[in-house]
């Protein structure tokens, strides 16, 4: 399967905030759309990701003060992207050797989607499920 069929499946829907959103905001956006990432972007540019993991550092290394302060300052600003025609085998092995649980996918340099890990796995799931059925429906046809 594609990252496009992913996206066609789960919607286009993207959560984004601004780099000068406080890490406060940031959770509190998180918590509002019920998500574990928030994509950074100045105007249409990408800048960064902000993860729960991203906010945990920050509260470990800063204390409380860190809430404060703004996403900038530790959101994960090396993105790393998926693209539309990838297929989940590659986003599997991206997700795990960088140790990441979003990508944000560009199409034509422009944000048009994320791709979470759950998403990859639910994919792998239901790609698995399909085998399964079409091997039982080969075996009892004989």
């Amino acid at each position: 399967m594609l990252v496009a069929e992913i996206l066609k499946g789960k919607g286009q829907a993207v959560f984004t905030l601004s780099p000068d959103a406080s890490l406060i905001e940031a959770c509190a956006e998180l918590d509002r759309k019920r998500v574990g990432a928030l994509i950074v972007c100045r105007g249409d540019d990408v800048v960064g990701v902000l993860s729960e993991r991203d906010i945990v550092q920050a509260i470990a290394r800063d204390g409380v003060a860190a809430l404060s302060l703004a996403v900038a300052h530790y959101m994960t600003a090396e993105v790393i992207y998926a693209e539309p025609t990838e297929t989940v085998a590659v986003l599997m092995g991206r997700m795990t050797d960088r140790r990441v649980r979003h990508l944000p996918v560009l199409l034509d340099k422009r944000l048009a989607g994320v791709v979470s890990i759950g998403d990859v796995v639910k994919c792998q799931i239901a790609e698995a499920t399909r085998e399964a059925e079409s091997l039982r429906t080969y075996i009892a046809a004989g």
